[in-house]
């Protein structure tokens, strides 16, 4: 992952917290929310993951039509009232109906039909006898002998035994999952009425940046922050439209811009946004209407940054891979869920393993491993790391983001702390 020192910014007497920075995101972001409120027909091939805008009714009775639960034979039950193995009923076979078949011959008293799972049962059978059950007559192959009694309805299902006509089969809100598509489909539905996703342009920054396989010259790192982003965006449920990079010159970088905004909702950038000499993303950007360049009291992911770009909103994390994933899943994560639609990520209780210390007047957000339960009912979390922003390859361990409030700057062993899960 890329790693540079921009996230070092100059100090301001007043910085919003975590919270309050979010909400300056949402703000930010009204529009691309407004949008995501409605709704878009989709294809069922298109659906999965996606939030159901409307409630999906059923339009049909299902089972659509009385069929057989079993391969066998549909038989009337009081033909077979007294069949057992030793005195087994002898019934003549009057035809066969598999699966897409129409209903077949009907079936009188001492008559039965071969059918199959799936199959329409016959006009006057009301059960199914499983074909473990039967076996063929020795001296007549024209006849069936029922060797066990079944009651009616027995094996067979009936219109409206799974939903009935107007019944909610899929609420409102609901993440598509398989099963709720294959039940869309059982009833007929080609398409669905979904959230749509939001889409996305990314821009990683930086003219120390090389793509990854490739040789490194002097003073050169491999970039991660652009997939790391684009995979993180695409977990929330946003379509990625572009994702792209660009070194310091701003003329590059402008041209990175007018690419990614061509079709998104939203282009976050990442890197540049604090007070060095080549901050290219905050000397481009914060002029415009609605910028705000300035850090927040946050650790790591201090120097953040938003704007505008061709009247779509922009938002700029700083470049420090670890900060850049952070102030993600803090500040703009919660934003994106609500705009597909989702349920909010949960945080879970755990117990410190170890004695933590944490900057007075800033919100920490601690790497950490959860580990087993330590007894208390609660899991422990483990922390992978220090707070500084280019430990990276200890992120790979962290399954949780440990939240240590701002005027705490101790946290004894076995303290129960609040973790965001990553």
């Amino acid at each position: 992952m890329a790693s540079s020192p921009r996230d070092t910014a100059r100090t301001d007497p007043v910085r919003p917290s975590p919270d309050g920075y979010r909400d300056l995101v949402r703000t930010h972001l009204a529009p691309m929310l407004a949008r995501a409120a409605q709704s878009t027909r989709l294809p069922l091939a298109a659906c999965p993951d996606s939030v159901l805008a409307r409630d999906l009714r059923a339009a049909v009775d299902l089972p659509l039509f009385v069929n057989s639960q079993m391969d066998g034979y549909a038989v009337r039950s009081a033909a077979v009232a007294e069949a057992s193995p030793d005195a087994p009923a002898r019934l003549r076979v009057v035809g066969a109906v598999h699966a897409g078949d129409g209903p077949g011959p009907g079936v009188d008293d001492d008559e039965a039909c071969k059918i199959m799972t799936g199959a329409p049962v016959p006009e006057g059978a009301d059960c199914v006898v499983p074909v473990e059950d039967t076996s063929p007559d020795p001296d007549d192959d024209s006849a069936v002998l029922v060797r066990a009694p079944r009651a009616r309805g027995e094996f067979v299902r009936s219109p409206g035994d799974d939903v009935r006509t107007g019944d909610v089969v899929i609420p409102a809100g609901v993440q598509l999952r398989a099963r709720h598509l294959a039940a869309a489909a059982s009833l007929g539905e080609s398409a669905l009425d979904v959230r749509p996703r939001p889409r996305v342009g990314v821009v990683a920054t930086g003219s120390e940046l090389v793509a990854p396989g490739r040789p490194l010259g002097p003073g050169q790192i491999w970039e991660s922050n652009s997939l790391t982003l684009t995979a993180a965006l695409k977990a929330c449920g946003c379509e990625v439209t572009a994702t792209l990079t660009s070194g310091d010159d701003r003329d590059e970088f402008t041209a990175a811009l007018d690419s990614a905004v061509s079709d998104a909702d939203l282009v976050v950038t990442v890197g540049a946004v604090s007070m060095g000499d080549a901050e290219v993303v905050r000397q481009v950007l914060e002029g415009r209407d609605g910028a705000r360049f300035a850090p927040i009291a946050m650790q790591p992911g201090g120097p953040q940054g938003m704007s505008t770009w061709r009247d779509t909103p922009v938002v700029c994390l700083p470049g420090n891979p670890v900060s850049a994933l952070v102030s993600f899943v803090v500040l703009l994560r919660p934003v994106i869920l609500e705009a597909v639609g989702r349920s909010p990520v949960q945080p879970v209780r755990a117990r410190l393993s170890r004695d933590v210390t944490s900057p007075a007047g800033k919100v920490q957000f601690l790497r950490a491993a959860l580990g087993p339960d330590s007894g208390a009912g609660i899991p422990v979390a483990e922390p992978v790391s220090g707070p500084g922003s280019h430990l990276v390859a200890s992120m790979a361990r962290a399954d949780v983001l440990v939240e240590i409030p701002a005027d705490v700057t101790s946290l004894a062993a076995g303290t129960e702390v609040e973790a965001i899960p990553l």
